[in-house]
Order: structure tokens, then C-alpha cells, then sequence
């Protein structure tokens, strides 16, 4: 030998065939209480736009942007680029970027449940701050503990909700997480419009609202049954084979419970899950993992659902007819979502991603067509022409809704074995995060710079990604979780990194590399 030894292999051979079970009331039950994590999310992605376009909240924490929003002869695209009211946006990000990290050996060591509720219970105190916020300095922390909330939440809720639901119906039930999500912001756009009218203190409401989610997140934890998956990983077999049972509605899950035991074997021998998941075996993932959620970002889509107020307010809409608009677009993302949980398990996740990505390519180009033919610095769109742009940017809301929009979390969520699968949703939500953060503190002033050009610049982006999934991002439409790996080995191109022998071990040393004799 050469200085190593034969250690647990993983998931040996495929047993994907003789999985038995059916969907059963309590995994339904268990996926859309889990679920409610994602409306956190949405609340506050669909609640931040509407909140700093109210006049109060702007006269009380920015009153330099509440003189510019009056000065009418201010270029339209400018108007409302401050650092300062970005920052109050985007300090949410990197508060969950950090607490995502962290998030990652509190889901390995307590459990899935664990994650939720310190998610639910960091996301109750941010809303309180902000809703009683006297002064800058308690709004921004009030944000820092909703993004605590959130990266705990966005960490565990899709590894929950991939565990638990059966191989053939778990992309549907995944899509679990993105309807709580838009649904949140569908449910924020509409309180902005309602709040909006109770100046100067309507901006609090909206904020404190936020409450109702966590509440809901925090107890759903407790009452929540933990994964199979994760007690097997902890030491309780006997235990995580009951709840397995349960869920599947059979006492026939031998070959699901073996490859669980295997999975756990190879977990438990590797104690650096962040620096296993460097290794040559685990490329394929953590590329997906770096670029799907870095995607499900550049497509443009929170710069649209942030700021949709300001950005039809900064394209002549009046005030009311800005709110209402954004209104729309949150219900149209919130409807598309339905599309994925019908189709995502028929006809696969390339296939949604891919003419997800046509359709907003199309509608983006479209409308900075028309902002750069028939939209200047101080003037307004025809009313013709703001019902198409209205028109377009639903379209293109709709195509993102039934692709990228679950799916960048869904696909991540899926093909990490389970020894790196919560250090691999960590690193999914920092990215994803980084990438929200920047975007949202860069947003208004790439508006002011851009002007119509924005929606070029994200419709760039999304080809390069469209061409990224056809060619390298494989089918796991019906693939057990704990089967991933053979995929990778199938593909025409990571087959030459991940190593093809499914019998190799793996050394316990903790650094993952493959021993030979």
C-alpha cells in the first residue's frame, strides 16, 4: 500500500430500481411546513423595493434621496442612486452570507431542524428592530439579523426538503421552496401597496410584518420531524429508519436505508467537509454549486423584484402605477412557480432551464430596445409603449420563475453527497448571496451608468448560462440523492475528473483523497 488504506466508499453501486414507497401525507405535510423558510426570503426581497420609495421611511433615514425623488428635472435613470438607501438593501446579504458558513456545521453536528429554527428565531428579532427602528444604526442591525435569518434558512430548508421527498416527485417538492418564496414576494408587493398610503409610520408595518413568516418558520422547526438522512449521519439508525418508513408509507425501504448507511459511512469518516469538498471527486458539484447560484442572480431578477418600484418609477410610471406594477410582476413569479411543480419531474430541469434562458434573452433585449429608442433622461414612455415594456418584463419574470428561479436552488440542493451536502449548501448560498449583495448595491448606480443598456448587460449573462447547462450541467430528473455520483461519471465531460471505479475507497484522514494499493 502506499501509505494509505482502504477506507468507506460512499454509495458503492446503484439500487436507484428497487427504491419502494409512495408520496405520503406527512413528507407533503413536512415539505410545505419546511417551505415556509423561502417566504422570508421573498418577504423581504418583495417588501425592501416598495419600503424605500414610501416618503416617510425616506424623509426619516435618507432625506437626501427624498429631495432628489422631488426634483422633476433630475435624470430620470439617477434619481435614485445614494449608496446609502443600497446599503440598506444589500447589508441583508452580507449578513447571510456570513451566517450561511456558519450555518453549515450547525446542519451537519444538530441537524436539518436546527438550522430552520435559529433561522425563524434571528429573522423574528430582525423584524422587531426594524419595525421599532428610531435611527439608522437599528435599521441597519434590524437588516443584519434578518440576513443571519436567512442564510440559516436558505442553508437548510432545500437540503430538507431534497431528503425528504421521494426520487421521482423531488424537483416538484423542492419547487416547495421557491412558491413560499414567491409567494413572499407576491404577498410584499401587495402590503406595499396597502402601507404605502399610511404616512408617515406605513413603512413600519410593512417592515414588522416580516414577523409572521419567522413565527411560522420557527415553530414549523420545532414540530418538523428531522430528515432520515441526518440521523442516520448522527449514529440513530434505528431512528432515522422509522421516519423513513414513515414517509415512504412502507416498511420495504431496504435499498433507500442502505445507501443512506453508506452515504453516512463516508460522512462520517471525513471530518473537513469544506476542505473534502476541494478534491477532484467533488469538482463537478462545487462548480455547480459556485456558478448556478452566481446565474440564478446575473439573470437580473432581483434587480427587477428589489427595485421594480423605483425602476417604473425611474421609467415615467407614476407612483401608483409603479407599485402596481411591481404588484404584477410578483404575481406573475409567483404563478410561474406552479409550471415547474407540474413539468420539473416530466421533462427535466435541463429542459426548463434552457428555454427559460430563449424567453428572457428575447424579452430583455426587447425592452432595452425600447427604453433606448423611445425613453430619454426626462421624459416618459408612451402609454403604449410602458404597457409593452410592462408586458415584457412580466414575460420575462414568468420564464424565470419556471426556470432558474427554483432550480438554481433545487440542483444544488440535490448533488452533493451527503458527507459535503451542508457544506455544499453553505457554499451555494454564500455565492448566492455575494452575488445578490453586489448586485443590489451596485443596481441603481449600473441603472444611472447603463441606462437601457442594464437589460443587455444581464441579457449576456444569461446566454452564457444557457450555453453553460446544455453542454455541461447533466439530467438528475428521478436520480436518487444518494446516487448523484454515478451521473457524474456518465457525462461526457466530468467523467474525466471524477474517479470511475464506484468501488475505490476513500482514506478517514479527513482529506478525501482516494488510496491505492
Amino acid at each position: 500500500m502506499a501509505g494509505g488504506h482502504f477506507g468507506p466508499a460512499g454509495v458503492a453501486k446503484e439500487r436507484a430500481e428497487q427504491y419502494q414507497g409512495r408520496v405520503t401525507i406527512s413528507v407533503v405535510i413536512a415539505c410545505v411546513v419546511a417551505a415556509v423558510g423561502g417566504s422570508l426570503f421573498g418577504y423581504d426581497i418583495g417588501i425592501s423595493g416598495g419600503v424605500t420609495l414610501m416618503d416617510g421611511f425616506l424623509l426619516k433615514f435618507f432625506p437626501g434621496v427624498y429631495e432628489k425623488k422631488k426634483r422633476v428635472h433630475e435624470n430620470n435613470y439617477c434619481k435614485y442612486n445614494d449608496q446609502g438607501l443600497s446599503s440598506f438593501t444589500s447589508s441583508l446579504y452580507l449578513a447571510g452570507l456570513v451566517a450561511s458558513l456558519i450555518a453549515s456545521p450547525v446542519t451537519r453536528t444538530y441537524g436539518r431542524r436546527a438550522s430552520i429554527i435559529c433561522g425563524g428565531v434571528s429573522f423574528l428579532i430582525g423584524a422587531t428592530l426594524n419595525a421599532s427602528a428610531a435611527n439608522l444604526a437599528m435599521l441597519l442591525l434590524g437588516r443584519i439579523m434578518l440576513g443571519v435569518g436567512i442564510g440559516f434558512g436558505n442553508q437548510a430548508v432545500p437540503v430538507y426538503l431534497s431528503e425528504m421527498a421521494p426520487t421521482h416527485l423531488r424537483g416538484g417538492l423542492n419547487m416547495m421552496f421557491q412558491l413560499a418564496t414567491t409567494t413572499g414576494i407576491f404577498t410584499a408587493n401587495m402590503i406595499n401597496y396597502g402601507t404605502r398610503k399610511l404616512d408617515p409610520w406605513g413603512w413600519r408595518l410593512s417592515l414588522g410584518l416580516a414577523a409572521v413568516p419567522a413565527v411560522l418558520m420557527a415553530v414549523g422547526g420545532i414540530l418538523l420531524p428531522e430528515t432520515p438522512n441526518s440521523l442516520i449521519e448522527r449514529g440513530m439508525q434505528d431512528k432515522g429508519r422509522k421516519v423513513l418508513e414513515k414517509i415512504r408509507g412502507t416498511k420495504n425501504v431496504d435499498a433507500e436505508f442502505e445507501d443512506m448507511v453508506d452515504a453516512s459511512e463516508l460522512a462520517n469518516s471525513i471530518k473537513h467537509p469544506f476542505r473534502n469538498i476541494l478534491i477532484k471527486r467533488n469538482r463537478p458539484q462545487l462548480v455547480m454549486a459556485i456558478l448556478l447560484p452566481a446565474f440564478q442572480i446575473l439573470t437580473g431578477i432581483n434587480s427587477i423584484l428589489f427595485y421594480a418600484p423605483v425602476l417604473f418609477q425611474s421609467m415615467g410610471f407614476g407612483g401608483n402605477a409603479s407599485f402596481y406594477a411591481s404588484a404584477v410582476t410578483g404575481a406573475v413569479l409567483c404563478s410561474s412557480t406552479f409550471i415547474t411543480i407540474a413539468t420539473v419531474d416530466r421533462v427535466g430541469r435541463r429542459f426548463l432551464l434552457i428555454s427559460g434562458g430563449i424567453q428572457m434573452i428575447i424579452c430583455q433585449v426587447i425592452v432595452s430596445v425600447i427604453l433606448g429608442l423611445k425613453y430619454d433622461d426626462n421624459q416618459q414612455l408612451s402609454k403604449g409603449f410602458s404597457v409593452l415594456v410592462v408586458v415584457m418584463i412580466c414575460l420575462f419574470v414568468l420564464a424565470f420563475g419556471w426556470s432558474w428561479g427554483g432550480l438554481g436552488w433545487t440542483i444544488p440542493s440535490e448533488i452533493f453527497p451527503l458527507e459535503t451536502r451542508s457544506a455544499g449548501q453553505s457554499i451555494t448560498v454564500a455565492v448566492n448571496l455575494v452575488f445578490t449583495f453586489a448586485i443590489a448595491q451596485s443596481f441603481l448606480s449600473l441603472l444611472c451608468a447603463f441606462k437601457f443598456g442594464i437589460f443587455l448587460f444581464f441579457a449576456g449573462w444569461i446566454l452564457l448560462m444557457t450555453i453553460f447547462v446544455y453542454f455541461f450541467l447533466p439530467e438528475t430528473k428521478g436520480v436518487p440523492i444518494e446516487e448523484m455520483i454515478f451521473l457524474w461519471r456518465k457525462h461526457w465531460f466530468w467523467k474525466r475528473i471524477v474517479p470511475g471505479n464506484p468501488g475505490g475507497g476513500y482514506s478517514s484522514t479527513g482529506l478525501g483523497e482516494r488510496t491505492t494499493e
